[in-house]
């Protein structure tokens, strides 16, 4: 792992201000970015490594974050076990999805190939990459991965489908989950190797069921992945979206940071998550949306307290860009971040 402000505050180590950078940072409301999806489909952005680096550091190059994330999709993984995925304007879409399968995993057969472009996509990156700026992998988490692959589309953020097979069938669920996280602890694993300083896994749909019912049937498959990646001594950053007061389970044991989505305060959320374990977020992305900054500039004021004290904290938002935030609000509160006195 390199020495910058953002692997030196996964470390623990106290430094003059909090890093920043983004989810969804590498595309949705760069310019730069929206030129070359004039010129490239998403799906030619992402299997092509010397297009999949450019986009990568852009934000980077044009915004100043401390870190670069891997440009790529969580539905890589069912992909690479079999299934036709298409990317359209309304969004991913399976051919066939697993709600339409007589018997939902057999047809899951892994093929590991076709994951080879992403791992050179993290050669490239890291040779172009300052050295000052870290690197961040990432795959979906398994019920999140779970619930794309039975429902087929990303249209019914319910995902009713997905969730009525998860209650109805728990032993298919089960062996579906199962076949998720063997290929997902393979891709993080490879990802390890390829240089990269951190590992985020992205739960983005972990509030749709009970926080107990996560423990109890996703948090293995969870710490499985979790644990392969730290055993080849690369931190994890775990982000489990709407997971609510399920947080306090979310120890040192599972990840070295967790995400905060923006539903709790960052001291709540500190109260109640594991002193082991850092915070990452939580700055609501919505707000970048505004045309009056005074609103933002009320909210990141609020970050001052926190950041002061809490030296193992990852400025960032408590969820992905969405296309109508502003690329000058996002600059902003990335100049504010790097000029503030944080007091330390």
């Amino acid at each position: 792992m390199s020495n910058t402000i953002f692997t030196d505050t996964l470390k623990g180590i106290k430094r003059e201000r909090p890093p920043v950078w983004f989810m969804r940072q590498a595309g949705r409301v760069l310019p730069s970015y929206l030129k070359l999806r004039e010129q490239y489909s998403f799906r030619e952005l992402m299997l092509n490594p010397e297009l999949t680096a450019e986009v990568t550091l852009l934000p980077v190059n044009d915004l100043g974050v401390d870190a670069a994330i891997l440009f790529s999709d969580i539905l890589v993984i069912p992909e690479a076990l079999g299934m036709d995925l298409k990317f359209t304007e309304k969004g991913p879409i399976f051919d066939s999805p697993l709600q339409d399968a007589v018997n939902q995993y057999s047809s899951l057969q892994p093929d590991v190939t076709k994951l080879e472009h992403i791992y050179k996509a993290l050669d490239v990156i890291r040779e172009r990459k300052p050295a000052d700026v870290g690197l961040i992998g990432f795959c979906g988490a398994p019920f999140t991965t779970f619930c794309y692959m039975v429902e087929g589309n990303s249209a019914n953020h319910t995902f009713s489908k997905a969730i009525k097979l998860f209650y109805n069938n728990p032993d298919i669920s089960a062996k579906i989950l199962e076949i998720i996280t063997d290929l997902s602890i393979h891709y993080a694993v490879e990802q390890t190797k390829h240089g990269i300083d951190v590992f985020q896994l992205f739960e983005t749909h972990a509030g749709l069921i009970p926080s107990d019912l996560y423990m109890e049937r996703i948090m293995p498959h969870v710490s499985r992945i979790t644990n392969a990646v730290r055993a080849n001594n690369v931190p994890v950053i775990f982000f489990p979206k709407g997971l609510g007061l399920g947080l306090a389970q979310v120890n040192f044991d599972v990840a070295d940071f967790v995400g905060i989505d923006w539903q709790y305060s960052l001291p709540e959320a500190r109260a109640i998550v594991d002193k082991k374990v850092g915070v990452q977020g939580n700055l609501d992305p919505r707000i970048l949306s505004i045309d009056d900054r005074t609103m933002l500039k009320k909210e990141l004021a609020k970050f001052k307290a926190f950041g002061k004290d809490n030296y193992n904290w990852i400025f960032n938002t408590g969820h992905g860009f969405s296309p109508d935030n502003k690329v000058d609000n996002v600059k902003f509160v990335i100049d504010w971040v790097k000029s503030t006195d944080w007091g330390r």
